[in-house]
């Protein structure tokens, strides 16, 4: 009866399937003693549940993607149906066997570290194929529902796994900006298929998992958040490997949590090279020994570009190995297609765990290929003891699944050495990429990575790995899409720059290494001062310092107060700290899921691309609650660019109607600014209004901001070249507009 009744609709009264619930659940109706006055007496029958309508909103989202596309999918359609990826056999009545999580739990994390993982003759693997290796080769595109199909075989058939790689970086702004889900869903749903794994995530420092410094309590709150819902492991780094931005992360995970505190070194340039002696090996093992006495339960060597090469692995490896007692952990990309050769003189060295990707999602700008490793560690003392042929079943599935993600897939498909020139990480080479499409700046790639380059060489050759690689890129594009050479920078006075290049070069990233010889260090000082002079202006604010000591500690019950009222309704812990991370980007995807529910659900075809005619898809929604969608028909737009869906849901017919915007009445051809009339103020690059910081009739000085534009995650503040008077907006707050589409007039 309940079932009957939830999966009834009946057009008209809307009340009549709630009190229908309501009489069949209480207990005097379920016992027989309901009189006729049984209604009276309980007026609480008609008091309503409001129902989550799942279906339904998830109907809503599949029609308007059926009709409109998926923006992020960037308009492509596939030329024929997916076939299902084929999940590697497992027995689901056996319980995963005994793995490294089993370990943590038994003896802790310092006592793991030293006595186990320091001990262990056979080289241990981390998969990254749940992270890095999407986010390097499809953008951070890789949804849940891929990574949930095949966590349970993942737990069952590889224990011998170090740890997964499954979280943190881009991730989690990504799960929200694009594939419009909740990471904190993503933590609690693998940890609980794959509960025999250590769980890894990579956690920026004072950055968090954003792109911003945040005050100490946040970022201990995070990390203690994330411990509580199943982080095993935090891979602590700084984006300038300025160190005192590292110690309330490591202090947070010693203190609040039984988690492994992995502190993190980035690797740039060559220590083989002695022309390049900014970054030398004795730099390293400077950075190695603090880290050790900062707490740090494991060290990695974290190689973001892939610039390791073989014989500086080696080199590398002995000499921590040498200089510190810590368990070391390699991470590196294959972008030039050499550096599985740097994990096997790694492995020579005495490298204890190093990450590799499944070999479907490896090579490039990915990891290594863990099946080719396995393979060439076989008959050695450091054989992995993974099962090749289970390895081999995990590829097949991922690259079936990968062919679900070729819009994003746009990573070169060989080896460079051109990462040795621009050095770009390889988690950004192809989100870069896709900032650069998205702007409209997709053919002008060779122009973006030469700039790259360049403004790299313009701040002194920095470390560069989010969020200060971000700026490097940001900056990149800015250039290219203003039409001038990163060199012109210094020319550009009163130019408003991205939010994030300002922000590092006030300070709020912390300071960048100068170089331990002293004239050498003094000249890349001045570099660095003149070009922030540049960016924030000789006048700017600019800090110094640790930022964390700037920034005021955030009064979290506030936090909540105010999400409520946004949210009109008590927000959850995982909603404080992702407003805490994103807040643009959470109330938007809160606004998504109030009206189209939670898409994580659909298949990755269905979600991207819709459904063919005919098409039937299962959509689980909860254990022991699935629906069967089959789209039956799509009825041609009316007059107004309405279309119909027109939909089998269990077995009954549902109609969904959307409006086709490519045929929406009322088309407007936007004015463009004319470039050399300075009252005319033109977008500088494509992009979305995020904000108006004037008003028409409003007076305002040369280089006051007028409004802010967000470009793919990038937020450039739009400038007024003059003084005068607004006399004109013409545009709106989340209007879409292209370069030189006219933003503001002024009058003098």
């Amino acid at each position: 009866m309940d079932r009957g009744l939830r999966e009834f609709r009946i057009r008209g009264v809307k009340t009549n399937i709630p009190f229908l619930m309501n009489v069949v659940h209480h207990a005097d109706f379920k016992s027989g003693q309901a009189t006729t006055r049984f209604i009276d007496n309980n007026p609480d029958l008609l008091k309503f549940v409001a129902r989550k309508d799942r279906a339904t909103k998830l109907l809503s989202y599949l029609a308007d993607t059926i009709v409109n596309g998926n923006p992020f999918a960037k308009g492509h359609k596939p030329d024929k149906a997916f076939s299902a990826p084929p999940i590697p056999k497992y027995d689901h009545r056996v319980a995963p066997a005994k793995g490294t999580k089993d370990l943590l739990t038994e003896m802790g994390p310092a006592k793991f570290c030293k006595e186990w993982v320091a001990k262990q003759k056979r080289l241990l693997l981390t998969d990254t194929t749940m992270r890095d290796a999407h986010q390097s080769l499809l953008a951070t595109r890789m949804r849940s529902f891929d990574m949930l199909a095949v966590a349970d075989a993942v737990a069952r058939r590889t224990p011998n796994l170090f740890s997964l790689e499954m979280w943190g970086g881009a991730t989690f702004d990504v799960s929200m900006r694009f594939l419009r889900e909740d990471p904190w869903e993503r933590l609690r749903q693998i940890r609980a298929k794959v509960p025999n794994i250590l769980l890894q995530m990579l956690f920026r420092g004072s950055n968090a998992v954003g792109y911003t410094n945040y005050p100490d309590n946040v970022v201990k709150g995070f990390i203690k958040h994330a411990a509580q819902n199943g982080m095993d492991i935090f891979r602590i780094f700084d984006s300038l490997n300025y160190l005192p931005n590292l110690t309330a992360a490591m202090q947070a995970v010693r203190e609040d949590t039984t988690s492994i505190c992995e502190g993190t070194l980035c690797y740039t340039g060559d220590i083989l090279d002695p022309k390049r002696d900014k970054y030398d090996l004795k730099y390293y093992v400077r950075l190695a020994k603090e880290l050790e006495k900062m707490g740090a339960h494991m060290l990695c060597i974290k190689d973001m570009a892939g610039l390791v090469r073989p014989f500086a692995a080696k080199k590398l490896v002995k000499a921590l190995k040498d200089e510190v007692g810590l368990p070391i952990h390699f991470h590196t990309h294959d972008t030039s297609g050499l550096n599985a050769s740097s994990y096997l003189e790694a492995a020579i060295a005495g490298v204890d765990v190093v990450d590799a990707a499944i070999s479907s999602l490896s090579g490039g700008t990915s990891q290594p290929n863990l099946n080719s490793l396995v393979a060439a560690m076989q008959h050695t003392p450091r054989d992995t003891g993974l099962d090749p042929e289970a390895l081999q079943e995990f590829s097949d599935y991922w690259a079936s699944v990968r062919a679900f993600y070729k819009p994003f897939d746009t990573a070169e498909p060989y080896g460079t050495a051109e990462v040795y020139l621009h050095e770009m990480p390889g988690g950004q080479y192809t989100n870069l990429k896709e900032q650069a499409i998205g702007m409209g700046l997709g053919p002008r790639w060779p122009e973006i990575a030469h700039a790259y380059a360049e403004v790299n060489q313009l701040c002194g050759d920095i470390v560069k790995v989010t969020p200060s690689s971000k700026v490097v890129g940001d900056l990149a594009i800015e250039c290219v899409a203003r039409g001038v050479k990163p060199s012109d920078v210094f020319n550009l006075t009163g130019t408003k720059w991205s939010k994030d290049v300002t922000s590092m070069f006030e300070g709020w990233l912390g300071e960048p290494f100068y170089g331990m010889e002293a004239k050498k260090a003094a000249d890349s000082r001045k570099k660095w001062n003149k070009l922030a002079d540049a960016i924030v202006g000789k006048d700017g604010k600019r800090i110094k310092g640790r930022p964390g000591t700037h920034a005021a500690k955030i009064n979290l019950a506030d936090v909540r107060a105010e999400l409520k009222g946004k949210l009109k309704k008590d927000p959850t812990e995982d909603d404080v700290w992702s407003y805490l991370m994103y807040p643009d980007v959470f109330l938007k995807f809160a606004d998504f899921r109030k009206a189209h529910g939670d898409v994580s659900v659909l298949p990755t075809s269905a979600y991207y691309y819709g459904l063919r005619d005919k098409e039937e898809i299962n959509v689980q929604l909860e254990e022991g609650k699935t629906l069967f969608v089959r789209l039956l028909n799509m009825t041609e737009p009316d007059a107004n660019g309405q279309q119909t869906a027109i939909f089998e849901l269990n077995g009954y017919p549902r109609h969904t109607t959307v409006t086709n915007k490519a045929l929406a009445k009322n088309a407007v051809t936007k004015t463009k600014a004319d470039p050399a009339d300075p009252t005319q103020v033109g977008a500088p690059m494509p992009g979305m209004v995020a904000s108006i910081a004037v008003s028409v009739g409003q007076k305002v000085k040369e280089g006051e901001t007028l409004l802010t534009l967000e470009a793919m995650k990038m937020f450039a503040a739009v400038a007024s070249p003059i003084a005068g008077t607004v006399s004109e907006i013409a545009v709106k707050i989340s209007e879409s507009v292209e370069s030189k589409d006219l933003l503001v007039r002024l009058v003098k």
